[in-house]
């Protein structure tokens, strides 16, 4: 039987003392991480500056819009770039952020152009929030440390080009023509029947000043001899239709 005895007396000889080597994950310092925050804050605010300044404002002139996409933009890059460093998912961080949405703009009809532009400020904050920015360097080496990559930071910051360049040919009407609807409470309901269409196309150009491109014609209130119609027409080169829609003043808000 073997007892504590036995080993006693036993003891390593120094050539062969086992060498245990530690083994620790390589740590960003503050340094690194100040900067790596500042590239991302700083891009992702110039990029979404950009867009709503040159393309949203430029037509919509929607001071409660730009308040809006530019705060939530940055607000959702912080909310990222700090879950992302723990144990929350992204998924999560992108679900607090879906409720917010739902709490705040089911109260309203947010206008289509609104909704895409908030979509696109949401896109770009998750894609600058999340983007590498540092590489680890010497991962099987003795002192494995996180350099800055400029690889990295080139290829988020063109893929923020790319969205501008896009933004820019479509708001600038090189691949689609502006186009914007008007609802009309129309009196002439004589002129609402098909085969006086081209009458009533030349009388609304006549009176509301555009030229027509196609008419619907919707609700009919035979009592008040009145109907709703909806007037297709091209928008001029910088101008906005926002306001085309609204049919109520209390619909409007100056902004």
């Amino acid at each position: 039987m073997i007892t504590a005895q036995d080993f006693g007396d036993y003891t390593l000889a120094d050539d062969a003392i086992i060498d245990v080597q530690t083994i620790t994950d390589a740590m960003m310092t503050t340094t690194q991480s100040i900067t790596e925050l500042a590239i991302r804050f700083f891009l992702n605010l110039l990029v979404c500056w950009i867009i709503v300044q040159f393309f949203y404002y430029r037509k919509s002139r929607r001071r409660d819009y730009y308040f809006t996409f530019m705060v939530f933009s940055s607000a959702m890059l912080m909310l990222l770039y700090i879950m992302g460093s723990v144990e929350v998912g992204v998924g999560l961080t992108l679900g607090l952020f879906a409720i917010f949405g739902v709490i705040r703009y089911r109260t309203e009809t947010v206008p289509v152009r609104e909704m895409t532009y908030l979509f696109v400020i949401i896109a770009l904050a998750a894609m600058n929030g999340l983007a590498p920015v540092y590489k680890l360097v010497g991962a099987t080496s003795a002192d494995p440390h996180y350099a800055l990559s400029g690889g990295s930071v080139g290829i988020m910051a063109l893929s923020n080009l790319l969205v501008i360049l896009l933004i820019w040919v479509l708001e600038n009407g090189h691949l689609l023509k502006h186009t914007s609807t008007k609802l009309v409470l129309y009196d002439r309901i004589d002129l609402i029947v098909p085969s006086r269409r081209d009458e009533l196309i030349a009388d609304l150009e006549k009176r509301i000043g555009v030229k027509v491109n196609n008419v619907e014609v919707g609700h009919v209130d035979l009592l008040k001899d009145a109907a709703f119609v909806k007037v297709f027409y091209d928008l001029e080169k910088g101008q906005s239709g926002s306001i085309d829609t609204l049919t109520k003043a209390k619909d409007f808000v100056e902004q």
